[in-house]
């Protein structure tokens, strides 16, 4: 059942919810806890586990102590040694996670001393009686109780979610079911279609995050966590990278790539930041950057946590920049009912359904000129648009959306759409037309009938990621069978958000013409041990130089490459 927490006792930015008296007047580690970690965690004893484990009692709490939770088996292991959550520890921690406790999957640490010791101060002060955890409901929806499980994968299925057949909010509980990142069982691959067969691209490529192919064939990965930029090249066009180097370092958490100008001679390398926009000077073939990073936006919003990825996509003429910036939030619910201007002003200067306050250029794609000028919210209302693409054949701006959390296990599916220039697409107040959200109810009446129903909807809480139009490369010796030109392959990274997992998985988002079906078909799956571990989780697509099909599995720290067999 839904608990109801009333407005007048909470303050909510998130999926943090906190006690009035302290939101009064919010402390310097609360609020930082609040814009950059209750995306992943909550302080709050009645809220549970999220993507990460609930932070109330952690102080004097053994690591890995949290009854129920998926812990990886490097922080499971620390436990079990005796490591303990004292201030001193989480000092040490929170520095640096992945070098004081290896293989964890904390991605991103607080590196300055005076925020991190305020964060410290701010969960030290958080208590709370840990609830008995939920049981979780087989999920009900149209085709059945086993609708979107995971073990009812496999590679070629054909999957169609209608908009008619969507449940009610709330029609089961709200999971906290964050995987747990196992070993890969010896011998085990990826499943994939009859015809085809999986090998490793690229060993230890950690937790990057996003692939972009450069006219010469190498792959740029972008890896978030170590703010880097790294290529990997296949000498000859093999089908293994050779050789892996750092193109570029000392970036903030960097995600989206684009090379401008398309064709076979860019001149550079965009790259998105989590709160800004650089260029750096990149010709076909380099391995390390010859200049510097050029800022070319220099703030993308007022605020930066909740979902920090940035996606970049050129228009097809290379005339307009396109940047995807996710909410800060879930559901806007603290932002109030009103904007600070008259709504009529306020939607002139961002857009139809433009949100304000922290999630002000929130949920939206921005667009700008190649040099970052001309700054202008293009589309409103995507949540979390983390795979971004222009469609090389029509133009078409495509998103791959995770949709929003706590409405149950099949509710709202994630997407793929078209962006339409001035389109709404529902966040936070609808989704997928004219569905308003509960949690919502009567705040924006205008904009019923304004909301524009996805192309492709897909299971609720599969987080779509990075995504891909395969066109084979002129000339490509593993180019795939001609039914796959012009389609769309996504990967689906998984969520927190399910008691049965879904996602894990690489979808073929089906097009005709140019335009999306509304079916997706399972492509790459097998990655899912049970509803509690998992050894791999796609992050990211692309096509090789030969044609091959790679894919960033950022849980195994490795890229897959996937071809026809011969």
């Amino acid at each position: 059942m839904h608990k109801t927490i009333p407005a007048a006792l909470t303050a909510t930015f998130g999926w943090l919810a906190i006690s009035g008296a302290a939101a009064a007047a919010p402390a310097a580690g609360q609020t930082y806890f609040e814009r950059n970690c209750a995306s992943c965690h909550t302080a709050d004893a009645s809220m549970g586990s999220r993507a990460g484990p609930g932070l109330f009692n952690v102080v004097g709490r053994k690591a890995a102590g949290v009854p129920g939770f998926n812990y990886t088996d490097a922080l499971s292991k620390a436990g079990a040694a005796g490591k303990t959550w004292t201030r001193e520890e989480l000092d040490v921690f929170l520095r640096d996670p992945s070098k004081d406790v290896p293989g964890t999957a904390m991605p991103i640490g607080i590196a300055d001393a005076k925020q991190r010791a305020a964060v410290i101060d701010y969960l030290a002060g958080q208590r709370g009686q840990v609830a008995a955890a939920a049981t979780a409901a087989a999920p009900k929806a149209a085709g059945g109780d086993k609708a979107g499980a995971w073990t009812e994968d496999k590679p070629g299925d054909l999957h169609h979610i209608a908009v008619a057949s969507l449940v009610q909010p709330f029609a089961s509980e709200s999971a906290g079911n964050g995987p747990k990142v196992a070993a890969r069982p010896d011998g085990a691959l990826p499943a994939v279609p009859k015809g085809f067969k999986v090998t490793t691209f690229a060993l230890d490529t950690g937790k990057a995050r996003l692939a972009l192919r450069a006219p010469n064939g190498d792959i740029l990965l972008a890896d978030t966590g170590k703010g880097q930029i790294t290529i990997l090249r296949a000498k000859g066009g093999g089908d293994k990278a050779d050789s892996s180097s750092v193109f570029a370092s000392g970036l903030s958490r960097p995600y989206g790539m684009a090379l401008w100008p398309s064709g076979p001679n860019p001149k550079y390398l965009y790259v998105a930041n989590v709160n800004s926009v650089v260029r750096i000077p990149y010709a076909a073939g380099d391995l390390k950057a010859k200049g510097e990073p050029e800022p070319i936006v220099d703030k993308l919003s007022d605020t930066t946590g909740g979902h920090t990825t940035r996606t970049l996509a050129f228009s097809k003429d290379d005339k307009t920049l396109f940047v995807s910036v996710g909410s800060a939030t879930n559901i806007a619910s603290g932002i109030g009912n009103k904007p600070p201007l008259a709504l009529p002003e306020w939607e002139k200067r961002h857009g139809l359904g433009g949100a304000w306050a922290e999630e002000t250029d929130r949920a939206t794609v921005l667009a700008f000129d190649p040099d970052g000028k001309n700054r202008r919210n293009f589309a409103n209302g995507l949540r979390n648009c983390v795979g971004m693409l222009v469609h090389p054949d029509t133009g078409d701006l495509y998103c791959s959306v995770n949709e929003r959390d706590e409405l149950g296990d099949n509710l709202p599916p994630d997407y793929v759409t078209r962006v339409k220039q001035g389109g709404f697409y529902g966040w936070p107040w609808y989704y997928l037309g004219d569905h308003e959200d509960p949690r919502l109810k009567g705040i924006r009446p205008d904009l019923k009938g304004k909301a524009i129903v996805p192309d492709t909807l897909i299971q609720a809480h599969s987080a779509p990621l990075g995504m891909v139009v395969y066109h084979a490369p002129a000339g490509a010796k593993n180019a795939f069978p001609k039914e796959y030109d012009g389609d769309i392959f996504l990967a689906l990274h998984g969520s927190w958000n399910r008691g049965i997992r879904t996602g894990y998985k690489v979808i073929r988002v089906m097009m005709k013409n140019g335009v999306p079906t509304g079916q997706y078909q399972d492509f790459m799956s097998g990655m899912v041990l049970s509803d509690r571990d998992v050894w791999g989780r796609p992050a990211a697509v692309t096509v090789a130089a030969d044609g091959a099909l790679l894919v960033v599995d950022d849980a195994g720290g490795l890229v897959w490459r996937v071809a026809p067999e011969k």
